[in-house]
């Protein structure tokens, strides 16, 4: 992953690499397979200044790239996969959005505590009804004197069980331009968060109710007409969930290379076997292919402010592609090694699957490349 990097960025790596061996290499497969959330981790991180990567220093962030955001996640993953997921968190998805709109008030109040690792935010967006046609939502926010009255539900809320503050996406008024989102707190009356249900990779997920749920005017974070500006930081989502898919499918290639190497079968190695050979040598252009796409979106980030959209598109598709391949056919070669849950190689195969849905899926992200290769707009909408 060193290939393509700054000197000063392969310090960068090296140190992350260092700290994870130390710190993080002991019960990296019980955390893999827990349910809960690593609040130590967080903690470990968060005084490492792992945590609000590339947030400006006076909102208590490191004020870094997105490249660094990028290497910190990787060079973690390929120690403890789970450690990386506390590192999204903390510096990608509904806390960049927050850390970007939210007011001085807004800061002063949630922002220490997020980026100390002692509080978590979660994303409320997709709704029932409305997965990928997200403009299609109905969870209302209507004013009320000095506040607004919430109504609706959401679905899959990624830390939805563990978080204290809830980013909720809420229609002010028909039409796009009536989208916008407000800051919900756990506790409070008419949210009630529901019964935790598994994802096919353990990771846990509450459904999200509003009935009648009031909260003060100091909780909106973009009013009407905000959508936009809070979709556009789906570009630099998208390289977060890029960064992790194909971290963990590296992961998995490392564990099934050595497995490979070292057990024998038939009376020699099975590296020695062309089929597996192949297998190999496949993987290995897939990830480094993936890896410079990686780089060149998050290096657009760096020089533009954010991402294009084409660059992240074309990033995560080839990232998430590659992780889900990679992993796969690290199983595969494992045999029943890797199929076992005493390896992380099944939990990297399971993890890597989910991220062809999160962020945007894999149909969706060809759909704005193709845009940007014809050059127009294609509406998925019925005329």
């Amino acid at each position: 992953m060193t290939s393509g990097l700054t000197p000063e960025e392969m310090e960068l790596a090296q140190a992350v690499r260092r700290f994870a061996d130390g710190e993080l290499a002991a019960g990296a497969l019980e955390r893999a397979h827990s349910s809960d959330y690593p609040w130590d981790v967080a903690r470990k991180l968060a005084e490492m200044g792992m945590l609000g990567i590339t947030f400006p220093e006076e909102n208590g962030g490191v004020g870094g790239t997105l490249m660094d955001a990028v290497i910190t996640i990787q060079e973690l993953a390929m120690v403890c996969p789970k450690s990386a997921d506390v590192v999204q968190a903390g510096n990608f998805g509904p806390i960049r959005t927050f850390a970007e709109f939210a007011t001085p008030a807004q800061k002063e109040r949630w922002m220490p505590d997020l980026l100390a690792g002692k509080k978590l935010i979660s994303l409320g967006m997709s709704e029932p009804d409305a997965g990928s046609a997200v403009t299609e939502l109905k969870t209302s926010a209507r004013e009320d004197g000095n506040g607004y009255i919430i109504n609706g539900s959401k679905v899959f809320s990624t830390h939805s069980p563990h978080a204290d503050l809830f980013l909720i996406y809420v229609r002010f008024g028909p039409g796009t331009n009536g989208i916008g989102s407000v800051l919900v707190e756990r506790g409070t009356p008419g949210f009630t968060i529901g019964q935790p249900a598994p994802f096919m990779s353990g990771e846990e997920w509450c459904p999200l109710y509003f009935e009648d749920c009031r909260i003060p005017a100091e909780n909106l974070l973009l009013g009407p007409g905000g959508f936009k500006k809070q979709i556009s930081g789906f570009n630099v989502e998208r390289i977060g969930n890029a960064s992790r898919a194909l971290a963990l499918g590296r992961h998995a290639y490392e564990v099934a290379r050595r497995h490979v190497t070292e057990r024998s079968q038939f009376g020699r190695p099975l590296c020695e076997f062309q089929g597996l050979q192949w297998k190999f040598a496949d993987m290995v252009v897939k990830l480094e292919s993936a890896q410079m796409l990686l780089y060149r979106a998050a290096r657009d980030g760096d020089a533009n402010g954010l991402p294009s959209a084409f660059n992240t598109a074309v990033a995560k598709l080839a990232c998430n592609e590659a992780g889900f391949d990679v992993a796969n056919e690290a199983l595969q070669a494992m045999g029943a090694y890797g199929y076992s849950t005493e390896s992380l190689v099944e939990y990297c195969v399971k993890r890597t699957r989910g991220w062809q849905i999160a962020g945007g899926s894999l149909e969706m992200l060809k759909n704005r490349i193709a845009e940007h290769v014809f050059e127009r707009r294609f509406s998925q909408r019925p005329s």
